[in-house]
């Protein structure tokens, strides 16, 4: 009989040291501000505080938390600073992962691009970064996430909607002209294990034609079975062992390859935007984390190695406190399962670096422009819980791609927070919290706990397959809409604070025309003049390397220099993985 796999929080539990710890709050004090306290409640508080001391935020991607009416010392009786907060850039890291934070390097600000032809978004992307974006984050269209080439019947008319269209290397080479990849750090929006697997190589393909060393790429991919196996909406699937199996390829060869690309960013933000709270998002994206770093290390893979490149991608939403919260006490919590679970030995492999996107869930059509404001709170509540880089959702987002106006916007948000405000002279300014500090502590006890009901289920590749986690996603969506329908959670001009007025009209982006044309023009151009024999002999090395269960990206890396398109990689997955269907279609 197989021994019972021992969760994480039990190897917690058990390795943590039970060092003395150094209350901030003596027992003396305590009770005098619990006398005092009491005396309050009775002598100065209304009765109906009294009995409703409790209450729960209702907010858009809210996890449902009760909060006291007002947090004292009696709130974290047992904080202990060193053991609980720590100094900047030290164990547990809950107050930030380098010492000086901001002081010492602003947070990447790397606003999403993509529409049109690969020349389009060209256009744009330099258009951001000579306004001072800082970094490149690529979104491509939905034939290109779904891997179909664009002249595939799945892609009609969705060609350069809602992304950039990209069917092979030469509109890599496009996408990215006179852009220097050697100094600029590119974030490359794959979504899915498959289609890092198939991207990302004609990306490197691009940069070795270029003479540019893998050494001096800078950036990250996505990279997260979580994505392609419960947010995505496609018709054809590849089961979810060989999703992640992918997953794993991916970061081993870009660890051994790319030693500056982050290899995979764990991604918590579609799973939340697709329908789960903020402790769910972070749950599932340390179960991914933690089976990837196992499988790694059963690879033969030294555990620094490997975690030295992974990051997290959260969505940061409307409860403030929480997000900034949330963030802390993932901080403190990665810590702890690299240290004590995976006895990682280098500080870097203890910090959780995050990119964060403000939620474009909670931006509505109604009064557009209040999604200004909205997408302003949540990057202060980002930038306050120590995020390492930012996407700022625009206000024109609930009608379709920004335009160039809604964008620049956008930019001007973080810069204007970055440069005219002073939150970011000061690390952690609100460390110490009562508030802040007990709620805190709760997520992290909570997120703890969410992974521990996966790991349960037998891991999360098993909950990903048995349809737990869809089941939980559907479940919280639909509390969520429910409660929006019956006004409990109240959106400003939505259903509340609604107005009669005839809102100003919205300058609605307008897609280029004839991209699809244009890109279906290119395929048949590049099929004709490329090397057919050298095509089909790179596929059917890949299609070996996949039933062989080798590493399959030096493989894909021959396919992107041989001029292979998209869809016939992902072809090749489909015929040599087989295909599987969700639990939601069941």
């Amino acid at each position: 009989m197989n021994a019972k796999i021992r969760t994480t929080k039990e190897i917690l539990q058990d390795r943590v040291p039970e060092e003395k710890r150094t209350p901030l709050y003596n027992p003396e004090a305590l009770e005098t501000i619990r006398n005092q306290f009491k005396k309050w409640s009775r002598e100065v508080l209304r009765e109906q505080d009294r009995q409703n001391w409790w209450q729960t935020p209702r907010t858009v991607l809210g996890s449902d938390i009760p909060r006291e009416l007002v947090s004292t010392p009696l709130s974290c009786p047992d904080l202990d600073y060193q053991a609980d907060l720590g100094n900047p850039g030290q164990e547990p890291f809950t107050r930030g992962i380098h010492p000086n934070m901001y002081r010492g390097r602003k947070f990447t600000m790397r606003q999403l691009t993509g529409y049109g032809s690969p020349a389009d978004t060209n256009r744009r992307m330099k258009f951001m970064l000579e306004h001072g974006a800082t970094g490149l984050n690529v979104l491509f269209d939905l034939p290109t996430i779904q891997m179909y080439d664009s002249d595939d019947p799945m892609a009609a008319g969705q060609v350069g909607m809602s992304g950039v269209a990209v069917d092979s290397i030469e509109d890599m080479d496009e996408l990215f002209q006179d852009i220097p990849l050697d100094q600029v750090s590119a974030s490359i929006v794959t979504h899915y294990p498959s289609n890092t697997a198939i991207l990302f190589p004609m990306f490197l393909a691009m940069a070795e034609e270029r003479g540019i060393p893998f050494e001096k790429l800078r950036g990250s991919v996505q990279n997260d079975t979580s994505l392609e196996q419960l947010i995505r909406s496609g018709a054809e699937y590849i089961p979810p062992e060989a999703c992640f199996r992918l997953q794993c390829d991916n970061i081993e060869f870009i660890r051994n390859r790319v030693p500056n690309w982050n290899c995979t960013t764990l991604n918590g933000y579609n799973l939340r935007e697709f329908g789960t709270s903020a402790v769910t998002e972070m749950a599932v994206a340390l179960a991914n984390a933690i089976a990837t770093l196992d499988e790694l290390v059963k690879r033969g893979h030294d555990l620094d190695e490997m975690a030295g490149r992974l990051t997290f991608f959260w969505s940061v939403s409307s409860d403030f406190f929480e997000e900034i919260a949330r963030l802390r006490a993932m901080r403190r919590l990665w810590a702890k399962i690299m240290k004590h679970r995976f006895r990682a030995r280098n500080k870097r492999s203890m910090w959780m670096r995050c990119h964060i996107q403000t939620s474009g869930v909670a931006l509505v059509q109604q009064e557009p422009l209040n999604n200004i404001i909205r997408s302003c709170i949540h990057s202060l509540a980002a930038i306050l819980g120590g995020t390492q880089s930012l996407h700022v959702d625009s206000f024109d987002e609930a009608y379709s791609v920004p335009t160039e106006e809604a964008a620049l916007l956008s930019l001007r948000t973080q810069q204007i927070i970055q440069e005219e405000t002073g939150v970011t002279e000061v690390v952690d300014p609100l460390g110490g919290s009562f508030y802040l500090e007990a709620l805190t502590a709760d997520l992290e006890e909570r997120i703890l706990n969410e992974l521990e009901e996966i790991e349960q289920t037998g891991g999360y590749v098993q909950a990903v397959a048995d349809g737990s986690l869809h089941r939980k996603i559907v479940d919280y969506f639909t509390r969520q809409h429910a409660a929006i329908e019956k006004g409990e959670i109240r959106i400003v001009a939505v259903n509340a604070n609604k107005s009669g007025a005839e809102p100003p009209p919205v300058n609605v982006f307008r897609y280029p025309e004839g991209v699809e044309d244009k890109q279906k023009a290119k395929l048949a151009e590049l099929r004709q003049a490329r090397d057919e024999h050298r095509v089909q002999s790179a596929l059917e090395n890949l299609r070996q390397a996949c039933l062989k269960k080798e590493n399959i990206l030096p493989l894909s890396l021959e396919c992107a220099h041989s001029r292979c398109t998209e869809g016939e990689l992902f072809t090749v997955f489909k015929e040599t993985f087989g295909l599987w269907t969700p639990p939601a279609m069941w």
